[in-house]
């Protein structure tokens, strides 16, 4: 009896020092202001033209939070629905340029929405109300959007990316038929990152290590706090409208956005893509996708534009040949 006694007291302790480890990990950290470092260049958004820029519409989302986007019909009939998501800490707004031309040519009825919690006057900026809820969010866009028997095509750049990513793997991903890939963030010990995201991200390490303890054992109520900064330097304020960026995350928003732990699982499970990586790009390795994603999956096509950097790729000239192609087919 005194060998149970003694293993019994053993879980217990166990059972109690796990929780309380993980409370002093989350309070151990908190956000501060970040350190003076150069971070991604954001000087190509200073030329985005806005001319043409279409007027936010609006569905509700399952739980009638609307969801703000901004639509470019497509100049042919029966085109695919193209849906860009934007990175992290901005809003749609810099796809504008890449959305005018797709829809322009006749590749795509292209569709830019602003994630929950994002963009101008969200409910709560940098947070969701669980996780997952951003997939939630584009299956019902998708389903309030895309016409009968009409090709959907699931875009996005950076942390959009990995939604994309985290979205064929998860709940919803028979909805979509393709996938676009720009820059794609895929897990933050993945092969492809640099650190800090070339000085753009400043996770609170601590504080997710313990809010990912507390959410393994079903505790799940301090997901609102921040674990992740962002280097918002001037011009990305100033060009995507101040007062619409995001400077911060919420636990349950950082998860909702990347892939899951497994990310090579949510990987292998993307319908035919194509990326696109800039060879200069300051947030990821660019030759690191291509034999680190066939290892699970033979449907992609990997390009690295030259001379391009991780925010020109989504503006500039050189991204529209590429998927202008895909998107049509041609020379496939």
């Amino acid at each position: 009896m005194g060998v149970v006694r003694i293993a019994l007291r053993s879980l217990v302790v166990a059972a109690l020092a796990y929780p309380g480890l993980a409370f002093l990990l989350v309070v151990s950290q908190s956000p501060e202001d970040l350190p003076r470092a150069r971070g991604l260049d954001f000087s190509a958004l200073a030329a985005i033209d806005r001319t043409g820029l279409p007027e936010m519409q609006r569905i509700a989302a399952r739980d009638g939070t609307p969801i703000r986007y901004r639509a470019y019909p497509s100049a042919r009939e029966g085109a695919p629905l193209l849906i860009l998501l934007h990175g992290s800490g901005g809003h749609g707004l810099y796809f504008h340029p890449l959305a005018r031309f797709l829809a322009g040519q006749g590749a795509a009825e292209v569709v830019v929405p602003d994630l929950r919690g994002h963009g101008l006057d969200p409910v709560r900026r940098g947070d969701v109300d669980h996780i997952g809820q951003l997939e939630e969010d584009i299956a019902d866009l998708i389903a309030a959007l895309a016409g009968k028997g009409q090709e959907v095509v699931l875009g996005g750049h950076s942390s959009g990316g990995g939604l994309v990513i985290r979205f064929a793997g998860g709940p919803y991903g028979s909805m979509i038929d393709r996938a676009l890939l720009l820059a794609p963030f895929l897990k933050y010990n993945a092969p492809t990152m640099r650190p800090n995201s070339g000085g753009w991200a400043f996770p609170l390490t601590r504080r997710i290590i313990g809010l990912s303890m507390l959410n393994a054992i079903g505790i799940d109520a301090l997901n609102y706090l921040t674990v992740i900064q962002f280097n918002l330097t001037d011009p990305v304020s100033v060009t995507l409208d101040d007062e619409a960026t995001t400077p911060a995350y919420s636990y349950r928003m950082n998860v909702s956005l990347a892939p899951r732990p497994d990310y090579l699982a949510d990987i292998a499970a993307l319908p035919p893509f194509l990326l696109l990586v800039g060879a200069r790009d300051e947030a990821f390795i660019p030759d690191r996708f291509e034999p680190l994603m066939r290892g699970v999956t033979d449907k992609g096509r990997y390009v690295i534009l030259p001379d391009t950097g991780h925010i020109d790729l989504v503006t500039g000239i050189a991204v529209r040949e590429p998927v202008l192609k895909f998107l049509t087919g041609a020379g496939q």
